[in-house]
């Protein structure tokens, strides 16, 4: 999985690039991320990249211009033959190799925007308030992906004409703002990564996770460690017991309980997707949940 990334702040990648599980993952060569400054694509002295709204308005917005150079040089970088990595690669700097013609328009009938823009032959990923709400599933689609262009914006915002034009999907973390993209692609590429396979020292801790499919997209049952007990607070005993049968019963009625309280919509999301067993919905009777 190649992710390429289009950011004024190039340098805030390294903690997915080198750190914790995803730098891991990256060392080992399960991806890769090469990040590119639309500021080097500028033709002034001042490598100007925004500029003030037509009709007015506060703030400024982001020029086309850059980005179509910048996009139009991920895209060329990505179609080159693949160059092996040394083992711990520094995270990629801004680079100007020749600038492709626009790649053929990739087929991909769920495109956020017209079917006549110039897109690339990868999913082109703006992180946007706008955007559909990013979760588990997506996180696993890009995963088993060949990965993607992330851009992140700046400012009150991007010029319409270069989305309109180029960008495939919008994405969003949910119903807030921040300064820019780079924190919510962060995000987005952290949940893809520790998907891959060997990303994780136990591959099937990824199916014990909340929102996965294996546990049915609901929230995942508490944790405990030692000590047995912890000021005063003592460790279910089921856990203790040894009893795998037990076990699996406790850690799906802690599932059950903890996402009727707080996330009763993952509960009808489950049961209209069939997930739910009549094992369950006898449980969730029992506790007030019923259909």
């Amino acid at each position: 999985m190649r992710i390429d990334i289009i950011s004024l702040f190039p340098d805030m990648f390294s903690v997915v690039g080198d750190l914790g599980v995803t730098g891991r993952a990256r060392r080992m060569g399960l991806w890769s991320m090469h990040t590119w400054n639309p500021r080097d694509f500028t033709q002034d002295v001042h490598r100007t990249v925004d500029d003030r709204p037509y009709g007015g308005g506060p703030g400024m917005v982001m020029l086309a211009e850059p980005l179509e150079q910048t996009l139009d040089a991920a895209l060329h970088a990505r179609r080159q033959p693949i160059v092996e990595q040394p083992a711990s690669p520094p995270i990629a700097e801004s680079a100007s190799p020749p600038i492709a013609e626009p790649a053929p328009q990739p087929d991909m009938p769920d495109a956020t925007h017209s079917s006549t823009a110039e897109k690339g032959d990868v999913p082109i990923i703006l992180m946007s308030p706008t955007g559909r709400r990013f979760d588990q599933a997506m996180a696993q689609e890009l995963a088993a992906s060949a990965g993607a262009v992330m851009i992140c914006g700046r400012y009150e915002g991007i010029d319409q004409r270069f989305i309109d034009r180029r960008v495939t999907h919008e994405v969003s973390l949910g119903d807030f703002v921040l300064s820019g993209g780079e924190i919510a692609a962060l995000a987005c590429i952290d949940a893809a990564v520790r998907l891959l396979p060997g990303a994780l020292n136990d591959d099937d801790s990824a199916l014990q996770d909340s929102f996965n499919e294996a546990t049915s997209g609901l929230l995942d049952s508490p944790h405990y460690t030692r000590p047995e007990v912890h000021r005063g607070l003592a460790v279910p005993e089921v856990l203790l017991s040894g009893h795998h049968a037990h076990l699996s019963t406790w850690r799906r009625e802690q599932s059950l309980a903890l996402t009727s309280r707080r996330r009763p919509d993952l509960i009808e999301a489950a049961r209209r997707a069939g997930r739910l067993s009549k094992k369950d919905e006898a449980f969730l009777q029992k506790l007030g949940h019923n259909h």
